[in-house]
């Protein structure tokens, strides 16, 4: 049974499709975890991917987060802290993949996006939603604190005020408004998600590869460790993207016919 499928287009974009058989809605089951954790390891290893979306198969909803049956089973056999916090450093470490591993991640959200479900497009550089959308974090109303970093990444987008408001209610929240707060980046029609998520990511594969690993790192180190972290690094980031064949691409294509110019080919 195959949860998880990818698809890599002729631009070098790949859809990630969330999609349990076995279930109405997707939630973070090993099973599910195991798959796109592979699916995302494939993204990174593979040059010919520039970049990727993550989508859900099931109409009108992304993923519900973890299946709450297995935290009641965790609590009623008396898991210990010790092993709490395993599984919560475990599952944090692996998700952070996406941010880690320097190619543009795009979460198109199709429903409601909930729990841990949130927490996994909230990894993505960037979240387009359809109209029909919601989001939310329960976590608090269950006694529980999200275990994939959802409010330290909330707070990152949307700033102290409102991130701690979305944690602590739990209150689902319009992709209008979250657009307004700066956690979603656009808002489209239900039915146009799919070509809007696509395009943006072709955009990106369009655009010079190296420089866009640069300025994710950059921006990554920003938000978890400041600005004076970021500037320490500049200097090794920039190096590493110096004298690269599109950095010459680039400069050249300005040289002669202007800024907006170029054709990159990832090197």
């Amino acid at each position: 049974m195959t949860i998880v499928t990818t698809t890599v287009d002729a631009d070098g974009v790949a859809l990630i499709t969330l999609d349990d058989p076995a279930r109405t809605a997707n939630v973070t089951s090993p099973e599910l975890t195991a798959e796109l954790l592979a699916a995302i390891d494939r993204v990174a290893a593979d040059d010919a991917v520039v970049g990727a979306v993550l989508a859900s198969g099931k109409p009108g909803r992304f993923v519900a987060g973890g299946d709450i049956q297995d935290f009641v089973g965790a609590w009623e056999r008396g898991m210990s802290r010790a092993e709490a916090f395993e599984i919560s450093h475990r599952w944090n470490r692996e998700f952070r993949r996406i941010e880690r591993c320097g190619k543009p991640f795009a979460a198109a959200i199709n429903g409601a996006a909930l729990g841990g479900g949130f927490e996994l497009a909230l990894m993505c550089d960037m979240i387009i939603a359809a109209d029909t959308a919601s989001f939310g974090m329960a976590e608090a109303s269950l006694g529980l604190l999200p275990l994939l970093g959802g409010v330290q990444r909330v707070v990152q987008r949307a700033g102290l005020a409102r991130g701690k408001e979305m944690a602590m209610f739990g209150r689902r929240q319009d992709p209008r408004a979250l657009e307004r707060w700066g956690v979603v980046n656009l808002v489209a029609a239900e039915a146009e998600l799919p070509s809007v998520a696509i395009s943006w990511a072709r955009q990106l594969a369009a655009g010079a590869t190296v420089a866009l690993r640069g300025i994710k790192t950059a921006a990554n180190l920003s938000a978890r460790s400041g600005i004076s972290a970021a500037d320490a690094r500049q200097e090794e980031v920039n190096t590493s993207m110096w004298n690269s064949a599109d950095q010459a691409r680039g400069l050249a294509a300005f040289a002669a016919t202007g800024p907006g110019s170029a054709v990159f080919q990832g090197d």
